[in-house]
């Protein structure tokens, strides 16, 4: 009796800060700011060991807030 696969939906995929940086087309150092010390702050995972994480889904979110901030502000001019 083996364990069931995962539905791919169900799997939260986590990041490294050099994959966020990729996707998001920014510098690693850009993340580490906005992981801490910065607005917009990043949904952040810090482990055991001080690795920062970054949940995808947390990520997509994160740009769909910008995405509505950016409307937001476009429209009130």
């Amino acid at each position: 009796m083996g364990s069931m696969p995962m539905p791919q939906e169900a799997v939260d995929l986590l990041l490294t800060a050099e994959e966020v940086a990729l996707k998001l087309k920014v510098s690693k150092d850009w993340v580490w700011d906005h992981s801490s010390r910065r607005r917009p702050y990043l949904p952040v995972i810090r482990m055991s060991d001080g690795a920062l994480r970054y949940r995808a889904s947390g990520i997509e979110e994160f740009l769909k807030e910008r995405e509505r901030v950016s409307l937001f502000r476009r429209k009130r001019r």
